[in-house]
């Protein structure tokens, strides 16, 4: 009887020899291969701030050209609030409470 030494392939079950079984192989960037020796939660964090930048970059353009929208003027939001007070919304803790109504008539 012959004796058979059984030796798993180097990346685990069910991989082939020529490649690993995660990730992208050895051509990976050295950008790549830093990020994925950092841990995971600071990458996703950079990632979630850079892309929340990214985002943010046309609403400054906006901004800077256009001023803010006319929702946000004074004269708007106060017309906003005595049509919501007429209507009656948000009687219990909002615009139409009692102490909303008093707050403001203090003022």
């Amino acid at each position: 009887m012959v004796k058979v030494w059984y030796e798993p392939p180097p990346y685990g079950p069910g991989t082939s020899l020529n490649r690993p079984a995660y990730g992208l192989g050895p051509q990976r960037t050295a950008l790549v291969q830093q990020l994925s020796r950092r841990p995971q939660g600071a990458v996703i964090a950079g990632a979630c701030v850079a892309f929340t930048a990214l985002a943010y970059i046309p609403v400054m353009i906006r901004e800077a050209k256009h001023g803010l929208p006319f929702t946000m003027s004074p004269e708007y939001q106060a017309a906003q609030r005595a049509y919501m007070r007429y209507h009656n919304m948000n009687p219990i803790y909002g615009i139409s409470s009692k102490t909303a109504r008093a707050a403001d008539e203090a003022h």
